[in-house]
């Protein structure tokens, strides 16, 4: 940020002003004063066509309108900026709303209590409404189409000021006393405000100003102070909010006219007067209260911050001049930006509760390498090739940084070692530092308070400046940090800059004026004592930023106002206009960025405000090569020796292909490959071939290219193309030729261009030139990237077994969860256990046990009851059956699954689940049954004996029935459920004749379903059948049940006791049970899963899975089995 006058206004007539207001959004200025003078100026803006790109403070004025309709004085001016209007007032009350029309203001409203004087107004943040205070303690608020809202007289108050907050809920009425009252937005009063700033203070004071910056730009930091009022006496305090407990207080030492909020809230600004000590008469000045407005440069990279309304932290940009690319990062309380060569250190406020600071080291693209967290406030921060130096008011602290990747392994090592020591110290500023061994972390010392503050810091490799208020520099030596000398100045210093050898300092006090100071220089004092140190007499004022050049420690640059001087020896060159900040002097060119254009859009920097300047010395050498010649050239930059002329020089002689003069001067300039060049220039004997030589050597590489094919020397313009990465003019070089284009070259160009659009993801494109190169390695990748998987696959099958790409493949299949790919990549490669991992991992438990027994592998069993026991320690019993099953342990899933079913049938809630989950358990032993016979079948394909092949598959099956309970009649527990579901449908159907002869069968599973429950469905299926003998047996058993409790016993035989009083037990219907009678027991007749009837006729049908029968009539009736639904 740089402040200095560049224009006056006169106001015609010599008419006083009494108020002003600038538009900060269109750049309208309205200033008003005596006799009713209104006027709206504005200057004019930069064109994109403008000749000087990014000047500051233009000096025409594009409007210049004079508004009537006062006559009284203007006293108040401000603007509605989201409207487009402009209010006015003066002595007599009147109030005036300008509208902007066709590039012009005319009066839209007028106003006129005729009671008292408007002392202040102001729009709140959205610009809907504005409050209007008077003298004599009335207060408007209005809306922006001009009704009024509502209004209120404060009786015995003399009101001179208004605010409102960001959200328009509160707002801020200034007395003429000094208090500062707080109301809502409805007029209601809330408190009087805590003025910190006026304790202990007595005397007459009178407020100068209230401003609230709303954040319509956004917020330098969360929590920032945006509120600041300003007394006439010079006090100010800067808030937070209107109850801010902790303001921040300054005494500005002048009288206060007005403050001001600049555009984003980073800015205050107070003016006023101040008595000047040599003066009688006031002297008018304008102070500046920030810390921020932080940028640097740093390896091609230009680093700004930047806040949005969108975030609460400050955007920091990281954009590469070079490649016009940039990297955002978003920082929390970011204090300042530092930078040198390389590397950016970003200097931010730890924690809003905690007084600590963080240092964060950064690359060029905002890496961070390394933070540092200190205790002191980094007001001030420097850095060199080693070390970073951070500084507050009363003490600095010294990091000597290490980045690894410039470290050999001997130096990483040695680091280690000496991490912790001396890699950090601090220094109190009024401590006499000696030596390294003096800089302890010791933060109690370095916040005590000094007499004489630092006020700016700068170091080199070899020397540390701390400049104090009091004009006083202290010279430490680096890295020692000892204490060599002291400095007076004449003046407070604001920057310090050293040059390339530590000679001379540069300082810019507060007021921008720049001097200079010898710090070897030895001079005789007017005592006569010899000292160190001498003033220079070159003085400039109005400078805002000053860079000394890399190479040379006599040349420096400044800018003063709009123009940039270039110094040699303190003598001036001819200045250059511009506004750009000064980013790097070095070979004798100036880069310069103008970051006013760049923050305007921030997001979106252009190349076009990177500017890069000659000076003189340059330029000049330039132009006697072109209009004089080598030889007396030569001789003027003998007079002014720089490499960056003899470089010129060199090239010049180049050009003329002068190969003797173009020797010596990158002999002078040491440049080792420019002489090596010239070397084999020497060599060559067609002087075409020299000169198409020197075109590749400056760049001018379609001129090179075509003048090696006017030679017939395609080889030459392809080896060309191939340094510099042009393989699409390699390719089409080898196509266009007349001769035969080597087969290895080709594939080399296909590969080179499939990694062009490989490396911007166009992996489309990419395929089509890897076919080309058969590059089969990054064909498998891009059809990886693009998903296909058909193309992967079909590669694979196109490689030779045991290729060293197919694991890769394989692992790319695994990660999509392909298995048969995988296995089948994995086999071709003689990979089996890759194989039977992958079929694991994607829980192909099947494929996994059928590839380990192929492969003859062990441990594929312990690895799957591993699994299992780890599934059933979670409980998850469901996934260990389906584990078990797709690895064809049938019979262990089974166990399982009847364990499963007993626990749900124990719950008696859903009979049908309970069936479901029988079925499911039977149907898994059976398809072990299957297993073991065809596993038997196998082991005697050679023999002929069938009956052997059977009897070893029912021995085998015997042993597997001795070690369960369901092995031999797997179907016990779904027959069981099933008829006692079918006995309750056929008895809900009515047909209670099938429904007896139905739950006639459940007796046989007293086993499986409980027996007070069977019995009592016997006994209700009875007595609804008057089969009232068959009801007495069931009573009888139920009984004599051991398991019921006494009073359901008791409600058994009371039951009883009423229906045999009135039914006989004698009364039965055997004859239509008998068949039913016979069944039972052993089992002799089969039994219809339809109807549950016995099975008398000889054709009946027979369920191929689980080989139960139904009749054949009722066949028809059915498309799945009734028992385990399948098909029929």
């Amino acid at each position: 940020m740089f402040i200095y006058l560049c224009k006056k206004i006169a106001i015609p007539g010599n008419v006083r002003l009494r108020c002003i207001s600038w538009n900060k959004d269109q750049g309208f200025i309205a200033c008003g004063g005596e006799d009713g003078l209104l006027k709206v100026l504005k200057l004019e803006t930069q064109t994109d066509e403008a000749k000087i790109k990014g000047l500051a403070a233009p000096s025409n004025l594009s409007v210049n309108q004079t508004l009537e309709g006062h006559s009284g004085s203007v006293q108040v001016v401000t603007w509605n900026e989201q409207y487009q209007k402009l209010t006015t007032s003066d002595q007599n009350g009147l109030i005036i709303v300008w509208m902007l029309y066709k590039g012009a203001w005319y009066e839209e409203m007028i106003n006129n209590r005729n009671k008292s004087v408007v002392r202040s107004m102001s729009w709140n943040a959205d610009g809907q409404k504005i409050c209007i205070v008077y003298e004599d303690g009335a207060v408007i608020v209005g809306s922006v189409d001009g009704n009024r809202i509502w209004g209120k007289d404060l009786k015995g108050t003399h009101l001179c000021h208004v605010a409102w907050s960001s959200d328009s809920k509160v707002l801020l009425f200034g007395m003429a006393n000094g208090e500062i009252h707080i109301y809502d937005n409805q007029g209601n009063f809330i408190v009087k405000m805590k003025l910190s700033c006026l304790v202990n203070l007595t005397g007459a004071f009178s407020i100068a100003g209230i401003h609230w910056y709303h954040g319509t730009e956004g917020y330098i930091e969360p929590d920032c102070p945006c509120l600041a009022v300003c007394y006439d006496n010079g006090r100010c305090q800067i808030m937070r909010d209107e109850n801010d407990q902790n303001p921040v207080l300054i005494d500005t030492g002048m009288s206060i006219v007005c403050i001001q909020w600049n555009h984003c809230g980073s800015v205050l600004a107070v003016a006023g007067s101040l008595k000047a000590t040599s003066q009688e008469k006031d002297v008018n000045i304008v102070q500046f209260y920030t810390p921020f407005g932080e940028w640097g440069y740093c390896s091609n990279t230009v680093v700004y911050a930047y806040t949005r309304p969108d975030r609460p932290e400050y955007c920091v940009v990281f954009w590469d001049t070079k490649n016009n690319e940039k990297y955002v990062k978003y920082v929390k309380s970011l204090i300042s930006i530092t930078t040198y060569g390389d590397f950016c250190v970003l200097a931010t406020k730890a924690d809003e509760n905690q007084p600590q600071y963080v240092l964060v080291l950064c690359n060029s693209i905002g890496t961070p390498l390394d933070p540092k967290y200190i205790d002191i406030g980094p007001l001030f921060v420097t850095m060199t090739k080693t070390h970073v130096i951070a500084a507050s008011k009363e003490a600095f602290y010294i990091w000597q940084y290490r980045v690894a990747k410039k470290l050999t392994a001997m130096e990483i090592n040695q680091v280690a070692r000496t991490r912790k020591e001396s890699r950090e110290r601090i220094y109190h500023i009024d401590d006499a530092s000696s030596g390294s061994a003096d800089g302890r972390l010791d933060y109690s010392r370095a916040i005590e308070g000094t007499r004489d503050p630092i006020c700016a810091i700068t170091a080199s490799d070899k020397i540390l400046l701390v400049a104090r208020e009091s004009g006083m520099i202290q010279r430490y030596s680096l890295p020692s940090v000892s204490i060599v000398q002291k400095y007076t100045l004449n003046c407070r210093a604001y920057q310090l800059s050293l040059n390339c050898n530590s000679s001379r300092v540069a300082v810019i006090d507060l007021s921008g004026v720049l001097t200079f100071f010898d710090l070897d220089a030895r001079v005789v004092d007017s005592t006569g004592q010899q000292v160190i140190g001498e003033q220079l007499k070159l003085e400039r004022k109005d400078v805002w930023d000053m860079k000394w050049a890399k190479d040379n420690p006599d040349l420096f640059a400044m800018m003063e106002k709009t123009r940039m001087y270039v110094f040699r020896n303190l003598d001036p060159e001819e200045p250059i206009q511009t506004s750009g900040y000064i980013c790097n002097f070095e070979d004798l060119e100036i880069k310069s960025v103008l970051l006013d254009e760049i923050l305007k859009n921030p997001e979106h920097p252009n190349k076009d405000y990177i500017l890069n300047f000659e000076i003189r010395s340059l330029r000049d050498s330039r132009a006697l090569i072109e209009k004089v010649g080598i030889e007396e050239s030569s001789q003027f930059i003998e007079d002014n020796p720089h490499p960056r002329l003899w470089r010129l020089l060199a090239e010049a002689a180049l050009q003329k292909l002068d190969l003797q003069t173009a020797e010596q001067a990158f002999v002078r300039c040491k440049d080792y490959q420019g002489i090596k060049f010239v070397k084999r220039l020497g060599n060559l004997q067609s002087k075409s071939m020299k000169q198409a030589e020197v075109a590749a050597y400056f760049s001018r590489f379609e001129e090179a290219e075509r003048m090696y094919l006017d030679m017939d020397r395609r080889d030459l313009a392809i080896g060309l193309r191939i340094k510099l990465g042009d393989w699409f003019r390699v390719l089409q070089l080898l196509k266009t030729g007349s001769g035969d284009s080597d087969d290895a070259l080709l594939e080399q160009a296909h590969n080179a261009i499939g990694d062009y659009f490989a490396d911007r993801q166009k992996w489309l494109n990419a395929v089509q030139y890897y076919v080309q190169g058969r590059n089969q390695e990054r064909l498998a990748e891009c059809y990886y990237m693009l998903e296909d998987y058909q193309g992967l696959e079909n590669l694979a099958n196109s490689l030779p077994e045991n290729n060293k790409l197919l694991p890769d493949i394989a692992y790319m299949f695994v990660r999509v969860g392909m298995c048969e790919q995988a296995v089948s990549a994995f086999l071709k490669c003689n990979r089996p256990k890759d194989a039977v991992d992958t079929c694991v991992h994607l829980n192909q438990w099947n494929k996994a046990v059928e590839l380990a027994k192929n492969h003859n592998m062990k441990e594929i069993g312990s690895l799957l009851a591993r699994y299992a026991s780890h599934l059933l320690e979670k409980n998850k019993i469901l996934d260990a059956i389906e584990l078990y099953r797709k690895a064809n342990y049938f019979f262990e899933a089974a166990k399982l699954m009847f364990k499963i079913a007993d626990e749900e049938s124990k719950k008696r809630t859903k009979p049908l689940r309970v069936k479901k989950l029988y079925v499911l358990s039977a149907l898994l032993i059976e398809q072990c049954h299957e297993q073991m016979q065809n596993a038997q079948r196998g082991r005697v394909k050679e023999k002929s004996s069938e009956t052997a092949s059977a009897l070893a598959g029912l021995l085998e099956e015997d042993v597997l029935s001795s070690t369960n309970r369901f092995a031999d009649n797997a179907w016990r527990g779904a027959e069981a459920y099933h008829f006692f579901i079918l006995a309750q449908r056929q008895l809900y159907k009515g047909s209670v004749d099938a429904a007896l002869k139905t739950a006639l069968h459940l007796q046989d599973y007293e086993d499986i379903i409980p027996a007070v429950e069977i019995y009592s469905l016997l006994a209700l299926c009875a007595c609804a059948n008057r089969a009232f003998d068959i009801c007495s047996k069931a009573f009888v058993k139920l009984e004599s049940l051991e398991t019921l409790r006494p009073e359901q016993r008791q409600q058994y035989e009371d039951l009883a006791l009423e229906i045999f009083t009135r039914h006989s037990s004698k009364y039965n219907k055997k004859s239509d049970l008998d068949d039913v009678l016979e069944s039972s027991g052993d089992g002799k007749l089969p039994i219809c899963v339809a109807t549950g009837d016995p099975i008398l006729e000889y054709r009946f049908w027979m369920c191929s899975v689980c080989k139960h029968c139904m009749k054949a009539k009722e066949a028809s009736n059915y498309n799945f089995c009734p028992l385990c639904h399948s098909t029929i």
